[in-house]
């Protein structure tokens, strides 16, 4: 039943949701699924695969929550059939709740009290709309607990209040006009206006429900988290109380009068303030899963930047008053050398110089790296003044400072000044990105928004799923990667990652996948699930360079005798593409995984990424150097819901709104640009008090 409907809602064969379903329930990672088991979902992505996972999730929580509320009913001895008809039925968490509401167990109501006092037939009289004296039947229900006719009514009042509050069909109804035509309303606490100055586009706001874009609400969010605006979320009052009147009153008797003013009292006290917390919450989940998207698709960007490769790098980790901290790494990463600049003290720019060229003869180093922080720029300068053959390249060092003086740094180089290391970091970040930035919490890196408002577990996840997709759609070399790329590798996992690199410090670089095998408690499953992804250079079989995985070998070496070369032969080999894949398939290998095969053996290894290239900034180096209509050329570094941050060359990066990003109509900036994308932008405007820079893309070229 939960495969049909998924498929149903997602648009699948319920034959390829129920093989999912299967292969998650046996163990299988999701990189492993999208990528090796293509043929048994129908090549179902790992998007698809993503969104049948999270349904799954949806559904089952739906389920185990049904089951606990019919148990819980079976508990209180309810038995009535059509309420229970409705929950087995139910198929949003919304309605289930709605239905169970007045059976939930809770604090005790002011209704509650009206019914210990004896008052609910006079509820229910009332309720009836007939023509009676009203006061004359109240005045039958004073006794010890109820002091007069007037808190009789008032009591008979608080039970019809929770009644109407409770209609299943009512609250649908009133969620609806909710939904439709429902306005936030953010007011400033007059008492903390002045400080209260960042929030103070929404000092007197109002939006509609259904327009409200995710970022403002946050931003709302948190200014009355941190007590500076008062939120609330209202339909029209007066629509919302006369479809209340319209259900339940019947004329204009007496009885009519106190039913009506049930009613408004229902509205206000109950089902408005529930509602809109109600109405928050989904505002917030929504808000929520927008920012995290918007991480998650800049943190793929970032992880897949441009690598430089292996290659000798000298990295500079800038500074002011403590100097420059120089590294040099090997092509493996490796520290090899560190030394000490200064670049801002003319009187030892002579000695700077001399040290960096030093350092560069000495190891031939073939690349300088240079952290884009304080003093970045000027740092390039001086480089670039005297090292003519080399290219130089400006790093993105978000984080640096982070992974400096994480417990994973001081494992890696426990004699190292933290500032050395940072330096490190900004290498191996030039080198490889991806493989440097797993070792820093995504959050740390700064290409979300608003990401410390968002839920965090959700942001964990989506996040943590986003790294093992980078890293798996790369693949990694088995014998240079550290512990933690190892740890997003498909069926690995912190522990075996660390069995892994021991294993390999104490007996050396593994010749082949096989010998995985014999990595403490990485059993067939691991090896299954992992063996694809990681990559072994000049090993003892020449697949295991490749993503093709060892239980396919058997066909490319039926492939090779077939056409009478060796494997190493098959390899790049143009005979590759005419070949008639439909004569090797069987049960574990069909369309897909053969054109996959393929693929891999005509390029085996192949590195999905970019190679880095260098960027030229212009001869600007502060927010005083800028100039309103200056065009520059930038890099983007972020993007948002609401426009794009980019990297002029500056400290401080300046902001396209997204209307000013193209002349045509987008509603999102991602749907034209991309992390590190090279632009051209126009400085609009300059405010220097709290240095923020607002740029264009327009006619720029």
């Amino acid at each position: 039943m939960i495969a049909e409907n998924i498929a149903g809602s997602l648009g699948l064969q319920s034959r390829q949701v129920s093989v999912v379903l299967d292969l998650f329930a046996d163990g299988a990672t999701l990189p492993f699924i999208a990528r090796y088991r293509k043929d048994r979902t129908g090549g179902l992505d790992e998007v698809q695969l993503a969104e049948i996972q999270s349904l799954h999730r949806s559904l089952t929580a739906l389920e185990e929550r049904r089951q606990a509320i019919l148990k819980a009913l079976s508990e209180k001895g309810v038995q009535d059939a059509q309420l229970i008809s409705s929950i087995r039925n139910a198929q949003a968490l919304q309605l289930l709740e709605d239905l169970y509401a007045p059976y939930k167990t809770r604090r005790k109501t002011r209704a509650d009290q009206a019914r210990e006092c004896g008052l609910e037939p006079l509820a229910r009289s009332l309720m009836s709309q007939r023509n009676f004296d009203v006061y004359g039947e109240a005045g039958k229900f004073i006794g010890k607990e109820v002091t007069g006719a007037d808190a009789a009514l008032q009591g008979a009042r608080d039970i019809m209040a929770e009644w109407i509050a409770d209609d299943v069909d009512l609250k649908r109804d009133i969620r609806k006009l909710f939904a439709q035509r429902g306005v936030l309303f953010s007011k400033v606490v007059r008492t903390k206006a002045e400080e209260a100055v960042k929030y103070k586009d929404y000092f007197d706001f109002k939006e509609s429900l259904r327009h409200i874009a995710g970022h403002r609400f946050l931003a709302i969010s948190r200014g009355a988290g941190e007590g500076f605006l008062r939120i609330s979320i209202e339909p029209p009052v007066e629509e919302a109380i006369a479809r209340t009147d319209r259900k339940y009153l019947k004329n204009r008797s007496e009885a009519a009068e106190q039913v009506a003013k049930a009613i408004d009292d229902a509205y206000k006290r109950l089902l408005q303030p529930a509602l809109e917390n109600e109405f928050r919450a989904e505002l917030k989940d929504r808000a929520d899963q927008e920012a995290i998207d918007v991480f998650a698709k800049n943190l793929r960007q970032l992880l897949l930047a441009s690598p430089l490769g292996e290659k000798i790098t000298l990295a500079i980790d800038p500074g002011y008053r403590t100097g420059c901290k120089v590294v040099v790494l090997d092509a493996s990463g490796d520290l090899i050398d560190t030394d000490l600049i200064y670049v801002h003290e003319p009187s030892r720019l002579t000695a700077s110089q001399k040290i960096i060229s030093r350092l560069i003869e000495r190891h031939k180093v073939e690349a300088i790296g240079i952290g884009d922080g304080t003093a970045g720029r000027e740092t390039e300068r001086f480089i670039k003044s005297f090292v003519r053959d080399l290219p130089v390249f400006l790093v993105n060092e978000d984080g640096a400072s982070i992974y400096s003086a994480s417990e994973l740094a001081r494992e890696e180089f426990p004699d190292l000044d933290l500032t050395f290391r940072g330096a490190v970091s900004i290498g191996r970040r030039l080198m490889d990105p991806l493989a440097e930035l797993v070792k820093i919490d995504p959050k740390s890196i700064g290409v979300g928004q608003y990401q410390y408002d968002v839920h965090q577990g959700k942001l964990r996840e989506k996040l943590n799923q986003t790294v093992e997709s980078c890293v798996n759609a790369v693949g990694v070399n088995l014998n240079t990667a550290g512990k933690s790329l190892l740890s997003y590798i498909s069926g690995i996992g912190p522990v075996l990652a660390e069995n892994i690199v021991r294993h390999r410090n104490v007996n050396g670089a593994f010749r082949n996948r096989k010998e995985l095998l014999k990595v403490p408690r990485l059993g067939s499953k691991a090896f299954q699930l992992a063996a694809g992804f990681l990559r072994i250079k000049d090993g003892t079989d020449m697949l295991d360079s490749s993503g093709v995985h060892p239980e396919s070998y058997g066909v490319v070496k039926k492939i090779a005798s077939d056409l009478r070369i060796k494997i190493g032969d098959l390899i790049a080999n143009p005979v590759l593409e005419g070949l008639d894949t439909r004569k090797y398939i069987d049960e574990e290998h069909g369309v897909f995984t053969l054109n996959d095969i393929i693929a891999e053996l005509k390029k085996p290894g192949l590195d999905p990424r970019e190679a880095a290239t260098t960027f030229e900034y212009a001869a600007v180096y502060s927010i005083d150097d800028l100039e309103t209509g200056m065009t520059l050329p930038g890099q983007v570094t972020n993007l948002t819901k609401f426009g794009a941050f980019v990297d002029i060359g500056i400290k401080q990066d300046g902001m396209v709104h997204i209307s000013e990003i193209t002349d045509r109509f987008i509603k999102d900036p991602s749907d034209v640009l991309h992390l590190n994308q090279k632009v051209m932008v126009r400085v609009l405007d300059i405010d220097r008090q709290r240095n923020r820079i607002q740029l264009s893309m327009k006619n720029n070229g």
